[in-house]
Parts: C-alpha cells; structure tokens; sequence
C-alpha cells in the first residue's frame, strides 16, 4: 500500500478540446480524467481502499535526471496540510510542497499496445529526461 511508483512526464498543453477532463472545482487547478478516475477506483478497490476515507496521493519528489520525479500512491487518509480534490467520489491529496508543481496539471490514463500507465500531463515542466520519468 505504500509502494512509491514514479511516473513519466508529458510536457504539454492541456488536453484538446473534446477530450474528457473533469476540474474538482473551477479555478483549483488540478485535473484527473475520467480514464484516470475509472482506474483509480478500480485499484482502490482492489487494494481494499475505502473512497470515503483513502484516496490517491500525488506528489513530487527530488531526483531523476531532470531533477524531479513525480509519486503517485494509495494513501489511507489525507494529511494535515494536504489539498484535498474529489472527481465522481474519488479523493486525491497533494501535499503543499507538491501542489507548486502539480497546480494545473492533468492526470490521465492510457492504455495501448506499446503502453500502459498514467500519465502527467503538466504545463508546469520545462523539460523532461529522455527515459520520460523525471522533469524540471
């Protein structure tokens, strides 16, 4: 329940038009898409994660050939300072520290022959590693 998985990184505008977004709240700057939030829950269930209580934790962590590496992990419930954002009842918390780098990014999920993962699409990266799992 504690594994720390880190992700790679788009450095990209938001999604096109059309493209199934959902914001928690206007204005807040944080968005999972409705892919993301299907297997979110998915594995919370799998993992015995309560959504009312638990959720998803994203985070960044120092590292990585860019300098930064993005965390994503179950937690059991949020902490203190956490932000806390809810799409179709499922909760994601990030830290403060975390939030300057994530504020305005999107969480999406793909699944394709040649991959299979979420992904951070965030407006926020200047640049990324070649291996694609650090940004700066």
């Amino acid at each position: 329940m504690s594994n720390m998985v880190t992700i790679g990184t788009q450095p990209s505008p938001p999604p096109p038009a059309g493209q199934d977004t959902k914001a928690a709240v206007p204005g807040q700057g944080l968005q999972v898409t409705d892919r993301a939030i299907k297997r979110i829950r998915a594995a919370m269930a799998k993992e015995g994660i309560s959504p009312e209580e638990g959720g998803l934790r994203l985070g960044v962590m120092g590292g990585g050939c860019s300098g930064l590496s993005y965390s994503i992990k179950f937690d059991t419930k949020p902490r203190e300072r956490d932000r806390i954002y809810e799409f179709d009842g499922v909760r994601v918390f990030v830290d403060p520290k975390s939030f300057l780098y994530l504020h305005g990014m999107t969480l999406d999920y793909e699944e394709t022959l040649m991959r299979q993962g979420f992904n951070f699409i965030n407006p926020n990266s200047t640049r990324s590693c070649g291996c694609g799992s650090s940004f700066s």
